[in-house]
């Protein structure tokens, strides 16, 4: 199985994390991997947005979550059964295909019971005392399964129980042991035994079977047409007939109705719950309308999954796509501090103190002699000046300006006028719409001993439009440090023109006594020189942790 391999940043993802993430996957595509898709946690901040379209680049595919679901272990094109379809079918089926239990289905592909082959089994192999005689089924099935053709009655008849009785003795004896019974609840078979095919026909039973490729006389046929007696030729001897006719029910009169059932885009734990209940073996998995999407047993659970993912920009998986500690990871590219568990598996981790996860990627093209084309070379460009704020972050290294200089030659574009471009068009708190998308468009998790923090960065030019939208961003805050249960929940607002950031937090109020940067109201604070939430705010935040 060639599995699906999704190239994807963190939640919140920002313009290095979408930039990689699309540029990577180009790259693996190169290399003769057409498995590979780009993909997204979450929807582009106006940053990334302008971006994308300046540079006619499609939005990657949006992956809300990755948990695994019933869908992706379910094997296509299940056996199934026509619920009018006959048990000698089903049979046949179960003997062809090795499964042990069939959904039986209506014309419209959606579930009315299920079939197991101990059922089917026990129905004809020990049946109750009071049955032994019956037999459950439809004329137009029982004429399938004996080979027959009719010669008189009515085919479209639904199912009916009929007794039945073998024609193999003198007409005395045989009309006496049909005594007490309803004549339309008869299913007569005998031979050439003209005797015994009149009496039948004389009761008016409800079928007369003429077994042998014997025929019928004209004369009672005749009379079998006038009594409403349906008539039916087969070449088996009566022994094989009569033991093919018990195999003529419709699956759906022995199939059980009560059944497990679970929606194909349900989660993997869901389905187990289900697997784990009493006497179940199978659960039917079934799409939004209701139809039959596949079987799911235990084996399921065993199934592998149909996809696998890269990790861009972020190695913990508190920051990763909901369901990738679930989720096989084959590869990571990152350029941030350690943070993840042991793997099941060895796997290719590239990181390095660098100022973007673009520059990573675009070391990678020149390893592999490739030059990205000019939309890939301009948007692995804008993914470096976006993270290292136009090469002024503190975490700009040589190598993101050798990456910078080289990207400019392959994308056609000067790096400081895309710089000025892309911050000039996006580093307005207003394009974000709301301030509760303001402060979660870049918002990471930290965690340190007990401690959860929450940080979130927007790059302004000038500090009006934040004064203007500061309550709204600090309720903002408030709800994110309520709802992740965060002892500090901040937002980094960073004016790339004077390379200074104002700091708005919701957290313990000791942080004033050892914040260490100018306290210029509650909750704000002034951080000159400060533009790096990951070399510089979050090691001051981790240092200032352990003092309260």
């Amino acid at each position: 199985m060639i599995k699906t391999t999704y190239v994807i940043g963190h939640r919140n993802p920002d313009t290095d994390s979408i930039a990689s993430a699309i540029a990577y996957a180009a790259l693996k595509q190169r290399l003769g991997d057409n498995s590979v898709i780009a993909a997204m946690a979450g929807a582009p901040n106006p940053q990334t947005r302008y971006i994308l379209d300046r540079l006619n680049i499609p939005d990657p595919l949006f992956l809300a979550d990755v948990h695994p679901k019933v869908r992706d272990t379910l094997k296509r094109q299940p056996v199934t059964i026509e619920r009018t379809a006959s048990a000698y079918e089903a049979l046949e089926l179960f003997n062809k295909s090795g499964v042990r239990v069939l959904p039986v289905v209506d014309s419209e592909n959606r579930p009315c019971g299920i079939l197991s082959l101990l059922r089917l089994s026990e129905s004809y192999l020990l049946p109750s005392k009071d049955k032994l005689r019956q037999v459950r089924t439809s004329l137009p099935n029982l004429a399938k399964t004996l080979s027959a053709h009719f010669e008189t009655g009515d085919i479209l008849e639904p199912p009916i129980s009929l007794n039945l009785f073998i024609g193999a003795m003198l007409e005395e004896s045989f009309s006496s042991r049909i005594d007490g019974y309803d004549p339309h609840e008869l299913l007569i078979m005998t031979g050439n035994r003209r005797t015994i095919q009149l009496a039948a026909i004389e009761r008016g039973v409800r079928v007369l079977v003429v077994t042998g490729g014997h025929h019928l006389d004209d004369d009672l046929l005749e009379r079998a047409r006038e009594l409403g007696v349906s008539v039916l030729l087969t070449p088996h001897d009566t022994a094989t007939a009569a033991w093919l006719a018990r195999l003529s029910t419709p699956a759906e009169c022995l199939a059980d109705t009560q059944f497990a059932e679970i929606g194909v885009d349900t989660s993997l734990t869901a389905l187990r719950q289900k697997l784990l209940g009493p006497n179940v073996s199978a659960v039917l998995a079934l799409d939004g309308d209701g139809t039959l999407s596949g079987v799911a047993t235990k084996s399921s659970l065993l199934a592998p999954l149909p996809y696998q993912l890269i990790l861009m920009d972020h190695n913990e998986l508190g920051q990763a796509v909901p369901g990738a500690d679930l989720v096989e990871v084959t590869e990571v590219i990152d350029h941030h501090k350690l943070g993840n568990g042991h793997s099941n598996a060895p796997i290719s981790f590239i990181t390095s103190p660098v100022g973007s996860t673009c520059t990573l990627v675009a070391r990678r093209y020149r390893e592999c002699c490739m030059e990205p084309d000019r939309q890939i070379a301009a948007l692995l460009l804008a993914g470096i000046l976006s993270d290292t704020v136009i090469l002024k972050s503190p975490t700009t290294t040589d190598v993101d300006q050798q990456m910078v200089a080289w990207l400019e030659t392959c994308s056609g574009l000067v790096a400081a006028d895309f710089g000025r471009d892309i911050f000039a068009a996006s580093s307005s708190l207003k394009n974000y719409g709301s301030a509760d998308r303001a402060v979660s468009a870049d918002f990471k998790l930290f965690t340190h001993e007990k401690y959860g923090i929450g940080l979130g960065q927007v790059e302004v030019i000038g500090f009006d439009e934040f004064y203007t939208m500061k309550e709204g961003l600090l309720s903002a805050l408030a709800e994110v440090k309520q709802r992740d249960n965060l002892f500090i929940a901040g937002l980094m607002v960073t004016d790339i023109t004077t390379e200074t950031t104002l700091f708005l937090v919701e957290g313990h109020t000791r942080i004033a006594h050892v914040m260490e940067y100018p306290q210029l109201e509650p909750h704000l604070y002034e951080l000159k020189n400060v533009m790096s939430r990951k070399k510089q705010m979050v090691p001051h935040l981790l240092k200032i942790l352990a003092k309260v």
